[in-house]
């Protein structure tokens, strides 16, 4: 198992938070920010706080609008999702830890769109661990990092540090 700790990650996100102010300007103040379960919502809160966002911080559960079911399995529902404003019409920020095939994203925006039709959606990632199989890029990333197609990364959201584990490895 390799970490990558809590400063490396802490630099990351502060690239993320300057890549999200160039990127959007004046009109960041304006925009909502939702969080994919469960890294995305830990990182959303972070940049949510640090970027002084006035609407309230959304989250989402994406567990039933995922298209692999049976490759991975159903996993413990980690909660409800949360969209406490609206979304028709308005821009959203849509965080997620780690954008691998580009899977959970296109399962993100497919919820978000049975809530209503949003203005835009930019996508804030921290890590890309490449291998997408669907055309999904994010707008704005903390870093790239290039895995074997065995290796698993996960965001430790107690301490900030990612664990990058070889095939059959825990976190633990």
């Amino acid at each position: 198992m390799r970490i990558i700790d809590h400063q490396q990650v802490e630099l990351w996100i502060n690239s993320l938070q300057q890549d999200l102010r160039d990127l959007l300007g004046d009109e960041l103040q304006h925009c909502a920010m939702i969080g994919i379960h469960s890294g995305g919502v830990r990182l959303g809160k972070i940049l949510h706080e640090s970027l002084g966002l006035e609407l309230p911080f959304g989250q989402l559960n994406i567990s039933f609008y995922r298209d692999d079911f049976s490759h991975i399995g159903l996993h413990p529902v980690v909660g409800a999702s949360d969209i406490p404003f609206e979304v028709d019409g308005r821009k959203i920020i849509l965080v997620d830890d780690v954008i691998g095939t580009g899977r959970t994203i296109r399962a993100a925006m497919n919820e978000i769109f049975d809530y209503g039709r949003p203005a835009g959606i930019v996508l804030a990632t921290l890590l890309d661990r490449q291998g997408r199989e669907l055309p999904i890029r994010p707008d704005v990333l903390g870093h790239s990092l290039e895995l074997e197609k065995e290796q698993h990364i996960k965001l430790v959201t107690e301490d900030l540090t990612f664990r990058i584990l070889d095939a059959g490895e825990s976190a633990e």
